[in-house]
Parts: structure tokens; sequence; C-alpha cells
């Protein structure tokens, strides 16, 4: 890592110093715009740049795509004058790192989504070479579900493998047929473990139509920092309406919550999964050690299906603690729900989730009014169970 010194230098450097190494870049194609990619860095205070901008960086290597950047400027933190600030000024943009692309005769594209930029520029690529790195791993990916045994030597392989080795294997093995089910903070470590990785995945979430608001705006948060569509699941009009009619709204505080879920839930999720090979959940055994005590890190689903019947189910954090997702988050300056921050730990529906109280384990704050061996929606309840 360079110095103080080394980067204030860096950063008054003219800006052909600034360029990335560019061997690679396509030549001139008829009928393409020409286009100049301008990517715009913090210097922190510090003298060294800031994590999410060398994140950046590395992702935009990992697709390949690194030889399109034109030119690296600098926006100091201690310097309102420098390059980098005054674009930010100009653009309207408070957040680094971000990029500008310029084209002859149109107005500047501002990206403030590494992500988006890759999608753009690896599109752009795609007409002429397969060489990003997302591409090429689609085209690797293997699509058939493991039969159990190939599953158990996996499964044996992968079980003291770090998280986001555990996940690469499957966003490796099928590709974009490989889902993260988007909820809470487990996993949004997961989606950034994912966007990191280089490789395609896709993304979905339950939205119950009983969320809190805080969630609602979690969600479309998530979306703008990564720049990925997250497919967002409802539940069927019809049994729902049905339901409430018949019982009410509140149903589930007389005779449980299972048939409440199953409507604004588990059918949603059946519906979401059989478009996909295999999906990514954020659970953990610690989250409840009388439903999840025997979490496997993968295993075939035994409750839902996917697009050719055998669904792979993976549990990247399953020997992971809520203080190791929490480090993750912080270190990584991972986006998170709002509701964190006032108690909440395990977050659901807002009639079902209550903040934590002291000395409470953080699945109580969950149904806390029924038998902790039934704190289970029914996503992850195996047939049987």
């Amino acid at each position: 890592m360079p110095d103080a010194t080394t980067w204030r230098s860096m950063s008054a450097l003219a800006p052909s110093a600034m360029l990335p190494q560019v061997e690679g870049r396509l030549p001139f194609q008829e009928g393409v715009p020409v286009q100049k990619v301008i990517m715009v860095k913090k210097l922190l205070s510090s003298g060294e740049p800031c994590g999410k901008c060398v994140q950046a960086e590395e992702m935009l290597r990992s697709r390949g795509v690194w030889d399109q950047i034109d030119q690296v400027v600098w926006a100091s933190e201690n310097d309102p004058g420098s390059e980098g600030a005054q674009l930010a000024q100009k653009h309207g943009v408070d957040l680094a790192p971000f990029f500008i692309v310029q084209e002859p005769g149109q107005p500047d594209r501002v990206y403030s989504s590494t992500l988006k930029l890759i999608k753009d520029l690896s599109a752009r690529r795609g007409s002429t070479q397969s060489v990003d790195g997302q591409a090429a791993a689609q085209q690797q990916v293997d699509l058939r579900a493991p039969d159990a045994a190939e599953l158990r030597e996996i499964a044996d392989r992968l079980r003291g493998k770090p998280p986001a080795e555990i996940l690469a294997w499957g966003l490796e093995r099928f590709g974009e047929r490989c889902a993260i089910a988007f909820s809470g903070a487990e996993e949004v470590v997961l989606l950034d473990m994912a966007a990191k990785s280089g490789l395609p995945f896709s993304a979905f979430c339950l939205d119950t139509g009983r969320l809190h608001e805080q969630t609602y705006r979690f969600i479309d948060r998530v979306r703008a920092f990564y720049g990925i569509d997250i497919q967002v699941l409802v539940p069927q009009a019809e049994p729902l309406q049905a339901f409430v009619r018949k019982k009410g709204l509140f149903s589930f505080m007389q005779d449980g919550h299972t048939e409440c879920c199953g409507i604004r839930k588990v059918e949603p999720l059946a519906r979401a999964l059989v478009q996909f090979r295999a999906w990514a959940t954020g659970q953990r055994r610690d989250q409840s050690p009388a439903t999840r005590g025997e979490v496997a890190v993968l295993e075939l689903d035994a409750a839902f299906s996917g697009s050719d019947g055998a669904l792979v189910k993976l549990n990247p954090l399953t020997f992971w603690s809520s203080a190791q997702v929490w480090e993750y988050i912080r270190a990584q300056r991972v986006p998170y729900n709002e509701l964190h921050d006032h108690g909440f730990i395990s977050i659901g529906c807002q009639p079902c989730t209550r903040p934590v109280r002291p000395g409470e384990h953080e699945r109580a704050a969950r149904w806390w009014w029924e038998e902790a061996t039934q704190r289970e929606c029914g996503l992850h309840v195996k047939k049987g169970d």
C-alpha cells in the first residue's frame, strides 16, 4: 500500500499518468461510437483510497472490463478543488467511486453503480469478443443437479470453507440459475460476496405486503448500491383476499402464523424457485437452535422444486455467528436495514417482529407468542417436519 505522500503525489499527476493498462482495449469498430470512461476515486484524508473504490477496481478487473477504463481521477477529501471533487460537484454526485462515460455529441452518462457500468461495458464488448468475465463464467456453468452421492462429496469438501468460497461453488456451477433469496443482514452479505466474485447470479425477495417501511427502503437501497435486479415476488391476490375476508388481518395471533405465511411467503417462494436450479440462503445454525441447529452447508431442498425438479440449496453462513455477519457488514461497508439500529435483529413482517429485549435470543422477537419450535415461516422447514 503506497503511503500518504505517494497517494497525494498520484492525485496530482497529469491525467495520462493515471491511465490503467489498456493493452487489451478494443480497437475502433465501424458503427460503434468512440467513448471515454472516467473513474473517479476518493482519496481519504489519511492519504489512502476509500475502501469501496478499491473494491470497485477489483470487481472491474475480475469481470474483465478494467481495460475499458480510460482515466482515473481523484476526489481528494482535503482538496475541494481536486479534479475528481470538481467532477462530483458538476454532476451532483456525493458518493465514490462513480464513473463518467463520454461520447462525441452526447451528454455525459454518470454511473454510481459499478455493476451497472460493468453490465453496459460487457454488453458493448460482447458483440465482438467474449472476454468479459461474467460471460465467460456463464458459458462454463454446469446446470446439472448433483446426485445424492456427488452432493455428499461436495458438501464434505465445502464444509470447512469460507462462505464466499461455498457461494462461489454454486455460482460457478449454476450461474444465473443460482438465486440469492434476499431478505436481511445475512443475505445482503451473500449479495456482497456474489457481486465481488465476478460471477453471474440472480436475486429475489418476497414482499408479503406487510413489511416495514424501512425494509422497502432497504430493498431499493441494495438494488441501487449493487446495480442489480432484485425480482420481487408478491402473494397471489385471490387466495390472499379470501383469507383476509374470512379470518381478518391478525388471525395469526389466535391460531398461529402458518396459514398466513403459507399464502404470503411459501407460495410466492415456490413460484420463484421453479425458475432456478439452486438457491442460496442466509441461514445460520445459531439463529434458532430449536429449528436450524442441523442446517447443512449444501443440500438438496426437500421442500421445494427447481426448474428441472431437483433444487440445490446452499447455506454458506451455516457456521457463522451473528457477530461475524456484522463484522463483515461493518468492514465491507455493506448496506443494512436501518431497523437494526433500533434493536431489531431478525426482521420479518411488521406485525410479527419486535426489537429484541435484553438477554433474549434473536429469534425470540419473531412470533413471540408461539413456542420456540414453531418460529419458522415455512421457507426452511423440510417435508415431514
